[in-house]
């Protein structure tokens, strides 16, 4: 099982990311839970969501230690890395967060995502490169469910955008 920690500001994709690590679970036949947490400003506000993936079914869509945390802001670097449970995983934004974790605990990963989205051309899929260095660093859904996923989560008309969503994907993969 897998417990896991999104956050940053809104904007960021950070409930997409969400999105894309449970909708892939759904495709490979795990229990999944999506919970989102955000305020009422449209952009620019805090925002996280936690995310469950079992074989069995789960009993609680809350996150209270994740295994795994996923953080694109020094905001949610704060709040978040403290509660990551010993042995877990952090994963964080280095474009974005000028620090580095003081735990010895957990394994933590800095990965400069928007200097990579902005290489590809696109700021927007800095949460697809940190997907990549997920997946890449836990095994817990596949690179193919994740193509798949974007069918459903994409609107059609943004269809277009999947080849490049994956091409983020990929450079996230490469860090470990």
């Amino acid at each position: 099982m897998a417990d896991i920690i999104i956050a940053g500001f809104g904007g960021q994709g950070v409930l997409v990311l969400g999105q894309m690590i449970t909708y892939s679970g759904m495709i490979e036949d795990k229990a999944v839970s999506w919970f989102p947490s955000y305020g009422p400003e449209q952009r620019g506000g805090t925002c996280n969501c936690s995310v469950v993936i079992a074989d069995e079914e789960i009993g609680s869509p809350l996150v209270t230690v994740p295994t795994a945390a996923i953080v694109m802001n020094a905001p949610s670097f704060d709040r978040f890395e403290p509660k990551v449970g010993k042995g877990g995983l952090l994963i964080y934004n280095s474009s974005l967060i000028n620090k580095k974790s003081e735990r010895d605990d957990i394994r933590a990963i800095a990965v400069p995502a928007n200097e990579i989205a902005d290489e590809l051309g696109s700021a927007r899929v800095a949460n697809m490169v940190l997907l990549g260095t997920f997946i890449e660093a836990t095994n817990l859904i596949k690179p193919e469910s994740v193509e798949k996923a974007l069918r459903a989560v994409l609107s059609e008309r943004h269809h277009n955008l999947i080849p490049l969503n994956m091409q983020a994907l990929e450079r996230g993969r490469a860090y470990q």
